[in-house]
């Protein structure tokens, strides 16, 4: 999933002003006034999201029929582990479709709270902005949809799109974004990712707010978001490349926000379960307090150095691997040249 967050300007404020600085990652990306590559990019995720919102318990019964299984051997009767024992074995199904089917058994026990973009990485617009501020905050944000906020983040009334704010017809009158808002789907944060998938596909909506359980804003999360976590990630020309995954035994350095999952997929080192979603989150359970800039952990060998701060959290950790803290150990030691 995505791994770092995207920079970019501050929330539009009623009188032009920032009302909130510090980092924004918004949720979908478009071309420039939303034109045909984004139209491109939503044509692409429908079609995907019809294809694998069908749910776990569709692929468990053609990967049932397809491995040969006895036709009454639906999915109630057969566990996690023993389909997944099938499809590897299985030698009827391509080598992409096992990998499939084994994102989407794996994204079973997940929930949006691990996929979604956290409040304080959210671009909002203003409800009182104007729709020239709107507008001149939206072409710097490289995004396709806002939420939109009342005064508070909290508050959330909608949101609205890149081309309600730049294709509009001569006759809107509108003057302030609260009345371009639609209506924003909203998710709980413990809802399971398969199901968020199934439903926002159902309803056309590509974009939803997650709501925590005392009913305030924890982030949001795409459609786009969704299917990534299945596929993998979806780039297009409009996106801020990737960071290369770095080969074994060499440093690396990582966004604080990577959450455990695809931490995980990293070589070398897994961190342990804990009260937490991400990199960051992890350090500062360790820690015991809020991380400074040269603080480090040891975990399983590996030293994870926090080299930047965004505000109060974890903006980049370096990963240093054992076998190159021996080296320069060894190298640094007296005696050695």
């Amino acid at each position: 999933m995505r791994e770092g967050s995207h920079t970019g300007p501050t929330r539009a404020g009623p009188d032009g002003g920032p009302t909130r600085a510090g980092p924004a990652v918004g949720p979908s990306r478009a071309g420039p006034g939303g034109g045909p590559a984004g139209q491109r990019g939503g044509s692409l995720r429908r079609t995907l999201a019809r294809f694998l919102a069908r749910g776990v318990d569709a692929v468990a019964r053609q990967t049932i029929r397809l491995l040969g299984a006895h036709p009454t051997a639906g999915p109630e009767r057969i566990t996690q582990a023993e389909l997944g024992e099938l499809v590897a074995a299985s030698t009827d199904l391509e080598r992409e479709e096992r990998r499939l089917i084994a994102e989407v058994l794996a994204t079973r026990g997940r929930s949006v709270r691990e996929l979604m973009v956290p409040r304080t990485e959210v671009l909002f617009l203003d409800a009182e902005a104007s729709v020239a501020e709107a507008v001149g905050v939206a072409r710097e944000a490289r995004h396709s949809r806002f939420p939109v906020a009342d005064g508070s983040s909290d508050d959330v009334i909608g949101f609205v799109h890149l081309r309600d704010l730049t294709i509009r017809p001569r006759a809107d009158r509108a003057r302030t974004i609260r009345e371009l808002a639609r209506e924003v789907k909203r998710l709980p944060a413990s809802k399971r990712v398969l199901a968020a998938l199934s439903e926002m596909r159902r309803e056309g909506q590509h974009l939803a707010v997650v709501v925590d359980e005392y009913g305030g804003t924890a982030g949001i999360v795409t459609l786009e978001d969704l299917i990534e976590e299945l596929v993998g990630e979806i780039h297009d020309e409009y996106d801020a490349a990737p960071e290369p995954v770095p080969a074994a035994g060499t440093a690396s350095e990582v966004d604080g926000l990577l959450n455990l999952a695809d931490f995980a997929e990293r070589p070398g080192c897994a961190l342990p379960p804990g009260p937490y979603e991400t990199l960051g989150g992890f350090l500062m359970a360790r820690l015991g307090r809020l991380a400074r800039v040269g603080d480090e952990v040891l975990v399983d060998g590996w030293r994870l150095a926090v080299r930047a701060l965004d505000g109060r959290r974890v903006a980049r950790v370096a990963l240093v691997p054992p076998v190159l803290q021996q080296a320069t150990a060894q190298r640094d030691a007296p005696g050695t040249g």
